[in-house]
C-alpha cells in the first residue's frame, strides 16, 4: 500500500459515496477477468472460449458489467460538473470540466496507444507479423478502447443531460429508453439502414441517466429496477431477435454490443438494480480502514491495469509459445488445467507494467484550474471520442498497408485515428490555454 492511498484514506470526507469506488474499481476487474477467461489461443489464432462452449455464454448476464461502470461514471460526473458549475457558471465552466474529467482518462490511454504503435510498426517492418498469434493481436489489442470512446461522449453530454434530469427526473431516463427501442423497432421492423448505431448513444447515455437518479437518491426501489431489467431482457431474448450473450460473438448476425440492442439496455438496468440492492451490506464493510485503503489504491490504477491488461496476457501466451510449451485445443480438460497458472501469470505481469505506467494515470501536478472556450473543448472531445472508437475498430494491424474499417460511415485507418484522438486532446487543452492568456492580459 503507497503512503499517498493511506492518506487519500484518511482524507476521505464523511459523506463520501464509498460504494461508488467499490463499484468502479470490481467492474473493470470484472472485466478483465472476463477477457483473460475468454480467450481461447491457440496455434491457429486468437478465439472466443464461449463461442466454443455456447452454454457458458449465460454466464454473461452477470459477468457483463460495463453498464456499472457507466452507470458510476453518470453518478461521478453529475457531482463533478455540479461543483464546477458553481464556481463557473458560463461556458467557460464546460470547458474546464471536460479538461477535468479528460486529462485521467487520455493521457494513460494516449501513452498506451503510442507504445503499441511504435511495437506495431516494429513488427510489422520485420515481417513479424504474418503469424496467426501475431497478427490477431494487433488487431484485439486496441478492441478495448471501445469503452473510453463511448465514455468520453459521455462526459461530452454531461451538461445537457443533467439539466434534462434536473428537470424530468425519472421521464428524462424514461426518453433515452423509449428511444433506444423505437431504434431496435426501426431496424428490426423497419429495415432502417444505419439506425442501429443510434443506440450507441441512446443505450448508454441511458444507463448514464440512471446514475444522475442515483446521485439525487432518486433510485428508491432497486429491488423492483432489478425484476423489471431481468425480465425484459429474459423475454426479449426468448421472443425478439436478440442473442443470449451479452457480450458480442464471432461471426454472430446480431450482436446485442456493437451496436447495443435494447435487450442490453434491459441488462443494464437489471444489474444497476442489482448492485444498488448490495449497496447498504458493502457500506458496512467499506467502513473497515483496510478494505478502504485497498479500495482507495486500486482506483488510481485502475484505468491503467484495464489497458494493458490484454498485453500481458498474450505476452504469456507468446512466452509458452517462446518456450516450446503446448498450449492445448481450447475448452479442453488440459487446456482448462492451465487457466489458474495462466490468470496468475497475466496478474503478475499486469502488475508490472502498472508500475511502469501507472505514472500517467495520477493526477498531473500543478494542472490549470482555469476556465476556457465551451465550444474548442466540444470540438476537441468530439474528435478524441471518433479517433478511440475508430482505433478499437481498426486495430493495429496493416499500418503500413493503409487497412482501414468503418466508423458508422466514415472509412477510417489507424494513423487518421491516431490523428484524431491526439489532434481532439491538444484542442482540449488548448481550451484552457487560451483563456488564461486572455486573462494575464
Amino acid at each position: 500500500m503507497t503512503a499517498s492511498a493511506r492518506e487519500m484514506a484518511a482524507a476521505t470526507p464523511a459523506g463520501r459515496d464509498r460504494y461508488v469506488d467499490l463499484l468502479r474499481v470490481a467492474s473493470l476487474a470484472t472485466v478483465i477477468a472476463g477477457h483473460w477467461l475468454m480467450a481461447a489461443v491457440s496455434g491457429d489464432g486468437i478465439g472466443n472460449l464461449l463461442a466454443l462452449v455456447p452454454p457458458l455464454q449465460v454466464l454473461t448476464w452477470g459477468l457483463q458489467v460495463m453498464p456499472v461502470f457507466f452507470f458510476v461514471g453518470g453518478f461521478s460526473h453529475a457531482l463533478s460538473y455540479r461543483s464546477v458549475r458553481r464556481g463557473h457558471p458560463g461556458p467557460g465552466g464546460y470547458a474546464l470540466f471536460l479538461r477535468a474529467r479528460l486529462r485521467r482518462l487520455l493521457r494513460p490511454t494516449l501513452v498506451f496507444v503510442g507504445v503499441w504503435t511504435a511495437a506495431a510498426l516494429v513488427v510489422q517492418l520485420a515481417g513479424a507479423d504474418r503469424g496467426p498469434l501475431a497478427g490477431a493481436a494487433l488487431r484485439i489489442v486496441t478492441q478495448p478502447l471501445w469503452f473510453i470512446g463511448i465514455y468520453l461522449a459521455m462526459v461530452a453530454f454531461t451538461p445537457p443531460l443533467l439539466r434534462l434530469h434536473e428537470r424530468h427526473g425519472w421521464a428524462a431516463f424514461a426518453a433515452l429508453l423509449a428511444a433506444a427501442g423505437a431504434v431496435d423497432v426501426l431496424r428490426f421492423a423497419g429495415g432502417v439502414p444505419y439506425v442501429e448505431f443510434l443506440n450507441f448513444a441512446f443505450v448508454w447515455l441511458a444507463v448514464h441517466q440512471l446514475g444522475f437518479l442515483r446521485a439525487d437518491g432518486r433510485i428508491t426501489r432497486p429491488g423492483l429496477l432489478a425484476a423489471a431489467g431481468l425480465t425484459g431482457a429474459a423475454l426479449l431474448v426468448a421472443y425478439g431477435p436478440y442473442p443470449l450473450s451479452m457480450v458480442g460473438m464471432p461471426g454472430e448476425k446480431v450482436s446485442n454490443m456493437a451496436p447495443p440492442t435494447f435487450a442490453l439496455l434491459a441488462h443494464g438496468v437489471w444489474l444497476v438494480g442489482a448492485v444498488q440492492l448490495l449497496a447498504r451490506p458493502a457500506g458496512a464493510l467499506l467502513a473497515r480502514p483496510r478494505v478502504w485503503r485497498a479500495v482507495v489504491a486500486a482506483n488510481g490504477i485502475a484505468m491503467t491495469a484495464f489497458l494493458w491488461h490484454l498485453t500481458a496476457m498474450l505476452a504469456v501466451y507468446a512466452a509458452q509459445l517462446g518456450l516450446g510449451l503446448s498450449l492445448p485445443a481450447p475448452a479442453t480438460a488440459a487446456w482448462w488445467a492451465q487457466v489458474p497458472l495462466r490468470v496468475l501469470a497475466a496478474a503478475a505481469l499486469t502488475g508490472v507494467l502498472v508500475a511502469v505506467f501507472r505514472r500517467f494515470e495520477a493526477p498531473a501536478a500543478g494542472a490549470a484550474a482555469a476556465p476556457g472556450s465551451g465550444p474548442g473543448a466540444a470540438l476537441g472531445v468530439t474528435c478524441c471520442l471518433l479517433g478511440i472508437l475508430g482505433l478499437s475498430m481498426t486495430g493495429l494491424g496493416g499500418l503500413l498497408e493503409g487497412h482501414s474499417a468503418t466508423l458508422v460511415a466514415l472509412p477510417l485507418t489507424a494513423p487518421a485515428a491516431i490523428g484524431m484522438a491526439l489532434g481532439g486532446w491538444l484542442l482540449v487543452e488548448r481550451s484552457g490555454s487560451v483563456r488564461r492568456v486572455r486573462l494575464r492580459g
